[in-house]
């Protein structure tokens, strides 16, 4: 399979992608979700199902390369779905998970901006700004998302245009395929913040808490039990700074206007961002300064390999807490205790209406 035959940039994640989705075979569910260009040439954005294909399957839905030039996180998925083809022959457990849950993966959703080296898709619109919302409490002005122009960065689109192909592609996958899950649980795979990984939940666009804060509390807590010695900083994203057009925001509030399933209850879609700490890379190598992709990726091969590896873990505790949601998920006074202990965790000292 391969639809860049008039692409005249190198793309190596790209073409890894198509390598394993022919290795893959007919255990994939691979559908083309559009094609996109950067006046170069032709890029196609590939969505990837492994599992239960039952619409009411719960769902862990794996994204990257939403900003072009965090290959990283791309590069962290390929190699999780490496993995999973690798082990799948003989793993009875994984066999067993994957009866049960579906997998979905769009690793690589801004194929023109990756090979173009740029944070924004090839029309220059930057796609983490681009949902059509706004920000109840902007940060900084530039960086909250702007509509001045694609020349600079953080730029959200042109007002009352439709979102941007790949954008929407996004959107529209993440809705049919959580539309009947009981339970979805997303990982967005980026880079670029600080000197720790972080793992970040909406709002991006507001300080009020999350409307299923207790069951996000519940999966945190389940995590730092089972992971005592995890380096992850575990916050709103709200904490570091506050934008416009957030594609999980906007996805999450699209979840809330869904109807409430046959029991009475909204099913639970609980969305992540890693935000991998790029900062530190930067300050074990200041050879990184010296370009634009080098302040997004490691540059030393070993670090690279470290980077990939060390997130084993938290991918398996993803596929086992989809799997067993229901052995954890809190209902009626014991998640209001979590929705407590939540608030206490993340909010107290934020001023709230």
């Amino acid at each position: 399979m391969n639809a860049r035959q008039d692409t005249q940039r190198p793309l190596p994640e790209l073409d890894e992608l198509q390598r394993l989705i022919a290795r893959g075979g007919s255990q994939l569910d691979v559908s083309l979700l559009t094609e996109v260009t950067d006046g170069a040439g032709r890029y196609p954005l590939y969505a990837l199902k492994l599992g239960n294909p039952d619409p009411q399957a719960p769902v862990l839905l794996l994204c990257g390369g939403i900003h072009g030039v965090e290959r990283i996180g791309t590069q962290l998925l390929l190699t999780q779905l490496d993995a999973l083809l690798s082990r799948l022959p003989w793993d009875q457990g994984l066999q067993q998970d994957l009866e049960h849950i579906r997998l979905v993966f769009c690793p690589l959703l801004n194929p023109a901006g990756m090979a173009r080296g740029s944070r924004s898709n090839g029309k220059g619109v930057d796609l983490m700004r681009n949902a059509p919302h706004n920000a109840e409490e902007p940060g900084a002005w530039l960086l909250s998302g702007h509509r001045i122009g694609a020349w600079l960065p953080w730029y959200r689109g042109a007002l009352n245009e439709p979102m941007q192909a790949e954008s929407a592609a996004l959107c529209a996958l993440v809705n049919r395929e959580i539309g009947g899950a009981p339970f979805c649980l997303s990982l967005d795979c980026h880079s670029g913040f600080g000197m720790r990984d972080r793992l970040w939940f909406p709002y991006a666009g507001s300080t009020r808490p999350l409307e299923q804060l207790g069951e996000l509390q519940a999966l945190m807590e389940l995590y730092e039990s089972a992971n005592p010695h995890h380096r992850y900083l575990l916050e709103p994203q709200c904490h570091q700074y506050r934008t416009h057009g957030d594609l999980w925001d906007h996805l999450y509030y699209q979840h809330l206007l869904r109807h409430t399933d046959s029991t009475g209850q909204k099913p639970v879609f609980l969305p992540l961002t890693l935000e991998l700490g790029s900062w530190l890379w930067v300050r074990k190598n200041l050879r990184q300064l010296s370009s634009f992709n080098g302040l997004f990726n490691p540059l030393v091969p070993h670090r690279q390999r470290r980077i990939l590896r060390h997130h084993n873990s938290l991918f398996d505790f993803m596929i086992r807490a989809v799997r067993s949601w229901q052995q954890w998920l809190p209902e009626g006074h014991a998640r209001d205790i979590q929705q407590q202990r939540a608030l206490q965790r993340w909010y107290k000292d934020i001023e709230r209406p």
